[in-house]
């Protein structure tokens, strides 16, 4: 039930995002797409023609792409009915890709269903493999985060990897998506393991074996779906190891299996690495037009990125298409106030050293980006996104949710509280971002509402009525999934402290008699 329950929550929630997004309304969907769509047929990287400034892949007949198809790109209130489907007479077989060198792992695992299909119905087919590969981290992620003696607030924790934003990418052909589930995968999976390491008492209810496989697999897709995995894979786990400290850490070390593990792990990082050096996907240099400060020095970069954190957050919250739906700003109080419930309480409530920890993490999650941008802003430009930040921000939850598991026993009764309300506010800032950004793309964002229903432009797979109501009802499992498995966790924990205090009790009682 653990993996079952969740796999099955996210991957609804992913899967419908997949229906409810035209084709290529995603971020450099077009691009990702059809990279995975050559590669599956022995196009790994494509080939250069003159005058042609990225790689080119040919693209089999019946994938045939006309710009039109982006017609509503950038155009927030142009509904997507002005576009043509792939594989239209008026395509071109061909397509100059601006990923062609990158990592070919993502694309294998969700490329395969073109084999199957071709047109849109290949793109979404692929998408729903996007969905299923990242509910099956995420699926991953709760059955860890969940499985210590003390989790009852982790439940909470993941469930913010289930925010609009997170199943609109993972929903997408785009290894950000995969990143994105990844990632929370490593951050559960590593402070799971870790805590094994720490205390016998944390019991074996995943057994050591499992959980370096899932981490180990985990932290492969993290290291190989963008050039920047192994950074990112580097930085997650360096802040895990300063929650946990010192002594988990050397038990592991010392610990012989555990090199076989963290060699597989090494090996998938230079993999990556090597990939990366040798396709050049990161060495190009842009030119002034492509993006703001190009040839800026790095204290230029990180101000103006540190300057602009605001507007990534934002973007992170809610911001679809090709950032032309940004959500209204009230609708992102729901998800702040969940947000802020978790992460105030774990600052008020835990231990000095948690505290710290906890603001580590926040610092990285505001000054990661600014650093890396610094670094590459004289040769790439200013190209940070907020999604690109998403595994850090959902790193904040996953902390908050295990310091207070671990230090706050005091107030321990509030988790299930806090998971019904706060998974509830998550749910219903879910809806609401899923019915706004389909209103964008029927009838284009300045319609009049009632539009949707007198004179839709365009109709996603099953339509739109279908789609959103499905989308309420997976909100409402996410919301019993998450209370329900906190309530359960708690009652869970109660037994173990009622059976630890029996014999305490039984020994007092011996001694004095």
């Amino acid at each position: 039930m653990w993996f079952l329950a969740p796999f099955a929550v996210f991957a609804w929630l992913g899967v419908l995002w997949s229906l409810a997004s035209p084709v290529f309304s995603v971020p450099d969907e077009n691009a990702h797409a059809l990279k995975a769509i050559a590669q599956v047929r022995g196009q790994v990287v494509g080939y250069t023609v003159p005058e042609v400034r990225h790689i080119v892949v040919d693209l089999p007949h019946g994938y045939e792409y006309d710009p039109q198809m982006n017609c509503f790109a950038t155009q927030s209130d142009t509904p997507a009915s002005c576009g043509v489907e792939l594989g239209d007479a008026s395509g071109l077989d061909w397509f100059n890709t601006w990923v062609g060198a990158y990592n070919p792992v993502y694309y294998y695992l969700v490329g395969w269903p073109s084999l199957l299909f071709d047109g849109n119905a290949a793109i979404y087919a692929m998408r729903i493999a996007s969905s299923l590969l990242g509910a099956a981290l995420l699926a991953w992620a709760f059955l860890v985060a969940t499985s210590g003696a003390r989790s009852r607030w982790m439940p909470l924790g993941i469930a913010f990897a289930a925010a609009p934003m997170c199943m609109f990418l993972i929903g997408a052909v785009n290894p950000n998506g995969a990143e994105l589930a990844a990632a929370v995968a490593v951050w559960a999976g590593t402070l799971r393991l870790l805590d094994t390491f720490r205390d016998a008492a944390e019991g074996p209810s995943i057994s050591r074996n499992r959980l370096w496989a899932g981490l180990t697999i985990a932290s492969i897709v993290l290291v190989t779906a963008r050039a920047l995995g192994p950074l990112w894979l580097v930085v997650v786990v360096a802040l895990c190891l300063l929650a946990s400290g010192w002594q988990p850490v050397r038990r592991l070390l010392s610990t012989a299996a555990s090199y076989w593990w963290l060699g597989a792990i090494a090996a998938g990082g230079v993999f990556s690495i090597g990939w990366t050096l040798w396709g050049g996907s990161l060495s190009s240099q842009a030119e002034a037009s492509d993006a703001p400060l190009v040839g800026a020095s790095f204290l230029r970069g990180f101000s103006h990125v540190v300057r602009i954190t605001p507007d990534y957050v934002q973007e992170a919250i809610g911001y679809f298409g090709w950032l032309d739906t940004p959500l209204p700003l009230w609708t992102y109080w729901l998800f702040i106030a969940a947000f802020a419930v978790l992460v105030v309480l774990a600052f008020m409530t835990t231990r000095w050293r948690s505290v710290v920890t906890l603001a580590a993490v926040v610092l990285a999650a505001l000054l990661v980006p600014a650093l890396v941008q610094g670094y590459s802003v004289h040769q790439t430009g200013i190209i940070w996104q907020g999604r690109y930040g998403l595994f850090l921000y959902l790193g904040i939850t996953i902390i908050a949710a295990w310091v207070l598991s671990r230090d706050t026993p005091a107030i321990g009764f509030l988790a299930p509280r806090a998971a019904w309300i706060c998974s509830a506010l998550l749910a219903g800032y879910g809806v609401l971002a899923f019915g706004l950004v389909l209103v964008r793309y029927v009838i284009g964002g300045q319609s009049p509402l009632g539009q949707m229903l007198s004179d839709p432009q365009w109709q996603p797979p099953l339509g739109w009525p279908v789609l959103v109501a499905a989308y309420a009802v997976a909100s409402l499992a996410l919301v019993i999934l998450v209370g329900g498995a906190s309530h359960l966790l708690a009652r869970r924990e109660q037994h173990i402290d009622a059976s630890v205090a029996t014999p305490v009790a039984v020994a007092g009682e011996s001694a004095r008699g």
